[in-house]
């Protein structure tokens, strides 16, 4: 009986070892602290738990009062993808506007930054970077998530990011292994196929990732596709040939393998989370990200016994769960020592020196807006003249990517009414974006046109043909990304659409 309670203890608590769950709110429920004390060695955090930088370190703190090691997960790219200043916009570009500057050590000093503000909130596990090469330009879901669509420049900034991120304390999460950047399809709507022969993944998805390894990324993830030169039947998620023989074997990768979300419906509406859980433990991987949509103790529990259920009746061997818990906690036993050794963060530490995150201020947090200043790419006509009184922005605004989330603000209207007040502002979508309903808008004032990805989007494309040839004098800012033909009396790609990417193109509208 005593061996039986035993063994029982270990898998359960070996299964909450390998879940990294999200909760609601921005204050640790009450049970997820339970599951804390009972095992869970991981949580993830998103927009909704983040109001602060304040509340963010205590409500770190609170969690490490249940679990010292407690890995602190969070899905913090910088550029479009944001959590800490989900509400604002983020303080440094993205990897598209660092791959367009293409200075590895900006890119490391800027990863540096973004982990130290991490770190001063005690978050120790960064989902990010994205090393997708993206080769396919209608890809909907990476696009400037990516820092580029050349290989090697992408690898060369993968590596640097997970350098300049790990020097600050916070583990790196290398994504979407093999590569997620040849399809045109949303894994959160569905299962990409990605057609490409083994040459071709070799020299193109792999080498980011290989490049990852040897800077000594502390943790890859999975993607969500089908991939059927390597398995015709399962997503890499659940591949065992593509998680152990590839990543693991050939590549020689030994760190943490962290599944992407398995509520997308890539996963969830073909296997389940459940039965996608213990297939992906199965093939390899050591860790389940879930909680962007289900942020619940009961989905917790549902996972958690379906892994034990798993092992018990040998479709899950008890070894393979016990690894991958192991490899948890190894992380989790870095990031300890890390923070150890750099000192321990406590609640409010995170406003020192004046550069909280969302505030971009103090001399450490500038480099974010030096990036994006850089990643600027300017095409003006003869004769352009900078914008001295309050225009007219026109937003021509695409479906939200699920990944950016809808809720962040984008764009140039508010930093370009902070350098002209007055500055007026419009949305248009493919419902309402006739050049005379823009004109019209407008009346007397210079147009800004800022969109995202026109070349996927011809609504906005077209949109953006009329309005110029109507109004010369347009200004047209591309915040995705740029392979649509610029236009306008001045063009400006910004590569991504932070907000400093906005704010650096509205410096050169109003020509301060």
């Amino acid at each position: 009986m005593t061996t039986l309670v035993s063994r029982t203890d270990t898998l359960t608590r070996d299964a909450l070892a390998v879940l990294q769950p999200g909760f609601e709110g921005a204050t640790a429920p009450d049970w997820l602290l339970r599951r804390v004390g009972e095992g869970l060695t991981s949580v993830g955090l998103f927009g909704r738990n983040i109001a602060s930088p304040a509340q963010l370190a205590a409500l770190t703190a609170r969690l490490r009062a249940e679990r010292d090691d407690v890995l602190v997960a969070i899905d913090e790219e910088g550029g479009d993808v944001t959590r800490l200043e989900v509400r604002h916009g983020s303080s440094f570009p993205g990897n598209l506007a660092l791959g367009a500057v293409d200075d590895t050590d900006l890119t490391r000093e800027v990863a540096r930054e973004l982990g130290r503000r991490l770190a001063e909130c005690g978050v120790n596990l960064n989902w990010a970077p994205s090393a997708d090469v993206n080769s396919n330009p209608g890809n909907p879901v990476i696009g400037v998530r990516s820092f580029g669509a050349d290989p090697q420049l992408v690898a060369r900034h993968t590596a640097a990011y997970v350098q300049g991120l790990q020097a600050s304390g916070v583990a790196a999460c290398t994504k979407h292994f093999p590569g997620h950047g040849d399809t045109a399809v949303d894994s959160h709507h569905a299962l990409p196929r990605i057609d490409v022969d083994l040459d071709t993944l070799h020299a193109r998805e792999l080498v980011p990732f290989r490049a990852a390894i040897a800077a000594g990324s502390k943790s890859v993830m999975s993607a969500h596709i089908l991939l059927p030169a390597l398995d015709p039947s399962r997503p890499a998620t659940l591949s065992p040939q593509i998680l152990t023989g590839l990543l693991r074997e050939e590549l020689g990768y030994d760190g943490l393998i962290i599944t992407d979300g398995m509520e997308m419906q890539a996963i969830s509406a073909t296997y389940g989370i459940e039965r996608g859980s213990v297939l992906a433990i199965a093939a390899g991987a050591d860790a389940i990200c879930v909680g962007g949509g289900l942020a619940d103790d009961e989905t917790v529990l549902r996972l958690r016994d379906a892994l034990v259920a798993a092992v018990r009746s040998g479709v899950l061997p008890e070894e393979r769960l016990a690894d991958a818990a192991a490899r948890v906690r190894a992380l989790a036993g870095w990031t300890q020592r890390t923070r150890g050794a750099r000192g321990a963060s406590g609640p409010g530490a995170a406003s020192q020196e004046g550069t909280a995150p969302g505030t971009g201020a103090g001399p450490r947090g500038e480099v974010g807006l030096v990036a994006a200043r850089r990643a600027l790419r300017i095409t003006r006509s003869a004769g352009f003249e900078p914008v001295t009184s309050p225009p007219y922005v026109a937003s021509f605004s695409p479906v939200a990517n699920i990944a950016v989330g809808d809720e962040t603000p984008w764009g140039v209207a508010a930093e370009l009414a902070r350098l002209l007040p007055g500055t007026a502002t419009g949305t248009y979508s493919s419902e309402n974006s006739t050049p005379e309903q823009v004109t019209g808008a407008a009346g007397d004032r210079r147009i800004v046109a800022v969109v995202r990805d026109a070349h996927r989007h011809p609504w906005m494309a077209v949109a953006l043909e009329t309005l110029t040839a109507a109004r010369p004098d347009t200004i047209v800012v591309e915040m995705g990304v740029p392979q649509a033909q610029s236009r306008g009396a001045l063009y400006i790609a910004t590569h991504g659409a932070a907000r400093v990417c906005g704010r650096a193109a509205a410096e050169v509208i109003a020509g301060v």
